[in-house]
């Protein structure tokens, strides 16, 4: 057999999904043009766009842009040639690595590449055979490929529902067994704030199981970094235990707009790291512009809390506003804001509803249908930033009031019906209304 005729004749999941829709440039692997930010360009129109994570609006700052061309200029791409522990190691790379760990309260930390690979790797490099995994249901992708390498070394892992304390006492337990009878131990993984939903995780109480139970508490903060507590150091930092997190993890490609990520905790278990996460270990360091810049974005949120401040009076104002219209928005405590619409008429249905968002009032947001969210679910999912204006928001309010309406009384099913190109669209001037 061809290895690669399976691969021609089926995308997976969701690439199938999308050739029978169309969808690869529209709904997959769209292309935003123009300056990153709340306003941007898609094919052609201008779009009120909600689906960047640039929280804090630091993309297009000022004060980063400089730095990260002076940098570039300065240092070029190349440098430090090498792994960190060969050759491409620096002062630069220590100094930011000691300011991120003394900003989220930890003895020492260790500056990774990319997020998805480096979090994988960390799970992958702290527990072996012996070990015993706990995590949360809804852990994002990369931790869960973090556990499956587990699995592959034929390592124990446990499941606990979402949030739910009395389940994770309960695989607790469970796990204590099994770590006394392999002679191992116990890491417990969830996340600052769920990506998908906006729930902040229980840390606190989870934290307070360690007087019961012996295990370690690794925390992916990725959209907590930046956003969350009183000086934007996280979701431990708001719920006051952050000295609790053993491993405390986040990217830069959220609050800081920019790539890498890090990993914090007792200086011991960082040079451990060090020397054994092999995603770090086997590849080039981060080359020098984005660390210099990540300083600068770092030295942004300790300095401008005004930044923060502005994310949430537009995360209030949204939140508020779509509660107040009968939209339901979950239980999102965080700038994370999921539109929840009832939908039974499925994928087709739901891509109708984008189209009429995106081609007739300039909306851009991403979509989530099953199996993500259950059945007769469709999630708009929103991500409000500090960039974003009052004037956006209040667009948006209106727009996704006459969209669920529509919704409701049948027009995208009827549409999805007529096939996609049915949609009733109207000449692109009419996004040109958008807070021009």
């Amino acid at each position: 057999m061809d290895l690669f005729e399976k691969l021609r004749t089926n995308l997976g999941p969701i690439g199938s999904s999308s050739r029978e829709l169309k969808a690869h440039h529209y709904f997959a692997f769209p292309k935003l043009e123009g300056e990153l930010g709340p306003h941007m360009m898609f094919q052609g129109k201008k779009m009120l766009n909600w689906s960047l994570n640039n929280y804090l609006g630091l993309a297009n700052h000022p004060e980063v842009r400089k730095i990260d061309a002076e940098a570039a200029a300065e240092w070029g791409l190349a440098y430090p040639m090498g792994a960190r522990m060969m050759s491409g190691n620096s002062d630069l790379h220590e100094e930011l690595e000691g300011q991120l760990a003394e900003f989220v309260g930890k003895e020492d930390a260790f500056l990774l590449n990319y997020g998805y690979q480096g979090v994988m790797s960390a799970i992958e490099s702290v527990v072996d055979y012996r070990d015993v995994i706990v995590y949360d249901a809804e852990c994002h992708a990369c931790l869960i490929d973090g556990i499956r390498l587990h699995k592959a070394k034929m390592g124990e892992y446990y499941k606990f529902n979402h949030n739910d304390i009395d389940s994770l006492e309960k695989n607790l337990q469970r796990a204590t067994k099994k770590a006394a009878e392999k002679g191992g131990g116990i890491l417990v993984i969830t996340e600052g704030v769920f990506g998908m939903s906006g729930k902040v995780g229980s840390l606190k109480e989870i934290v307070a199981l360690k007087e019961k139970y012996d295990f370690k508490l690794l925390v992916d903060d990725a959209h907590g970094f930046g956003t969350m507590g009183p000086t934007g150091a996280g979701v431990g930092e708001m719920q006051g235990c952050q000295d609790g997190i053993d491993l405390y993890f986040s990217t830069f490609a959220k609050s800081m707009a920019a790539i890498g990520a890090f990993i914090a905790g007792d200086h011991d278990i960082i040079m451990y790291l060090k020397y054994n996460m092999r995603s770090q270990t086997y590849a080039k360091a981060l080359p020098m512009p984005y660390v210099i810049g990540g300083m600068k974005r770092l030295e942004l949120i300790k300095k401008h809390p005004e930044l923060r401040e502005k994310l949430w009076e537009n995360v209030r104002a949204l939140q508020e506003g779509l509660r107040a219209r009968g939209l339901n928005i979950g239980d999102t405590t965080s700038p994370v804001t999921p539109v929840l619409l009832q939908s039974e008429g499925g994928v087709p249905e739901a891509t109708a509803l984008v189209r009429d968002l995106r081609e007739n009032r300039g909306i851009f947001c991403s979509i989530v249908v099953y199996p993500v969210v259950p059945k007769g679910v469709i999630m708009l999912r929103i991500i409000p930033t500090a960039a974003h204006s009052l004037e956006d928001v209040e667009y948006t309010l209106n727009a996704f009031t006459e969209v669920s309406e529509k919704l409701s009384q049948g027009y995208y099913r009827e549409s999805a019906q007529n096939g996609l190109a049915e949609v009733a669209l109207v000449p692109s001037e009419v996004a040109k209304t958008i807070a021009e």
